[in-house]
């Protein structure tokens, strides 16, 4: 079996993995560690769970500790992009933690925390920057950062950063890179926009792969409960306080709907946390850090938050929505049965539903078995219409904020008319007039 002392790596990674008890290599890390050490580029197909985030943080650690190059103000000889602010923190732990040996500079830039901080950790340059892309997109438009002596650069969990609307940005980042940069990408999955960006980015890069796209956890127990969406509160209840139930994730596909559910276990006694976008940083890495300990049982979470959740020990996934795109399916159900260990994943599916629990199905080519409990489909009924946004009582939707009494703006009208500068006359009413 390879061993991380077979694969050359600098002296002082070597102690700082013997430190965290790692002697050999997953696979993921055994097939892109020694071609990165080259110096070539690398296209990863690879999964949270299997070990990437050591595939690229060594080489790129490697790297630095055998070029020794005195920091310059605002620089990051090495940057690593990744969607989620939860993300971005764990990738700079585990980069601090295989680097302690050699005292590697780190800076961590993200939304959501005021930025002042940031500024400061960036200004003496660093040897690692890791960064969302829209903060760190936002702190280059205010020259808080240069990337033109940046060296290596990696994308992490790609698809997802795709999936968030951030290629743009990403795209805008890389141009400010010099034309060579060592780049590492990695992928849940690669369709072919990801292929398209690998593309424009990598140069003869090695592809490496350690797991089907769209395979399930094998031990991983699945079932759907079928169920009517009134149902599914009392339904999670019921799971939730089940005695082998010792840590569960519970997946929303709306942050409203995740703030429902934690609401909604409350009124029954049951203690749980939400993590989603509207959250504010320090109250989501409050609640990861109580899931993570033991001491928040339950955590609700929307799929941008829940990709950087790596907490061990979860047994059960409870899918209280079915998500929209269907490979999301897959990466939820990976959160448990990590390390050898077994897990639980449940998903509810509601009439509305069933087309998306089809497509689940046809990616992963295998149906789930139905739980006990279900209702027939038929029991099901027809799926309920979607909820339209409440408006005031006499309140025209699209003009809620007109002043009351003006008057409908012509077709065509521009929107200011008169010369520069000149204050423009208001109209009269059209009732007034007879209109």
């Amino acid at each position: 079996m390879t061993q991380f002392k077979d694969l050359g790596l600098a002296e002082p990674l070597l102690r700082a993995l013997a430190a965290e008890g790692h002697t050999a290599p997953t696979p993921i890390q055994a097939q892109a560690i020694p071609p990165a050490l080259e110096g070539r580029d690398v296209l990863g197909i690879a999964q949270t769970g299997t070990g990437k985030t050591a595939a690229f943080t060594l080489p790129i650690l490697h790297y630095l500790a055998t070029t020794k190059t005195r920091w310059q103000a605002k620089q990051p000889r090495a940057l690593v992009l990744a969607p989620t602010r939860e993300l971005a923190v764990q990738i700079e732990e585990r980069t601090l933690a295989y680097g302690k040996a050699m005292r590697v500079r780190t800076a961590l830039v993200i939304g959501g925390v005021p930025q002042n901080r940031q500024k400061r950790a960036v200004a003496g340059g660093v040897d690692v920057l890791v960064a969302t892309p829209g903060r760190l997109a936002d702190m280059m438009e205010q020259g808080l950062v240069d990337l033109s002596a940046t060296e290596a650069l990696v994308l992490d969990e790609c698809d997802q950063m795709l999936d968030m609307g951030f290629v743009k940005a990403v795209q805008r980042i890389r141009r400010a890179m010099p034309s060579r940069v060592r780049t590492f990408l990695f992928s849940a999955t690669m369709p072919k926009e990801i292929e398209r960006l690998a593309a424009e980015m990598l140069t003869d890069p090695v592809r490496v792969s350690v797991t089907p796209v769209a395979k399930t956890a094998d031990r991983v127990e699945q079932s759907v409960l079928l169920v009517p969406k009134s149902g599914k509160i009392d339904a999670l209840t019921q799971i939730l306080r089940e005695d082998d139930v010792t840590r569960a994730l519970v997946f929303s596909r709306t942050k409203h709907g995740a703030d429902k559910i934690v609401k909604a276990l409350a009124a029954r006694g049951i203690e749980a946390g939400a993590i989603h976008g509207n959250k504010a940083q320090n109250a989501r890495q409050r609640a990861l850090n109580a899931f993570g300990d033991g001491t928040l049982p339950v955590l609700v979470a929307t799929d941008i938050a829940a990709r950087g959740i790596d907490v061990s020990g979860i047994s059960h996934v409870v899918q209280h929505d079915l998500p929209e795109v269907p490979e999301a399916y897959v990466h939820r159900i990976g959160r448990t049965a990590r390390a050898g260990r077994e897990g639980v994943a449940v998903a509810f599916c509601s009439a509305d539903e069933v087309p998306l629990l089809r497509a689940i199905e046809k990616l992963t080519r295998q149906s789930i078995p139905v739980a006990e409990g279900s209702v027939s489909v038929e029991e099901l009924g027809p799926p309920q219409p979607k909820e339209k946004p409440q408006h005031r009582k006499g309140q025209n939707r699209r003009k809620a904020t007109a002043p009351r009494g003006a008057a409908p703006k012509p077709a065509g009208a521009k929107a200011n008319q008169g010369k520069p500068g000149q204050r423009r006359r208001r109209r009269p009413n059209a009732k007034a007039q007879g209109a």
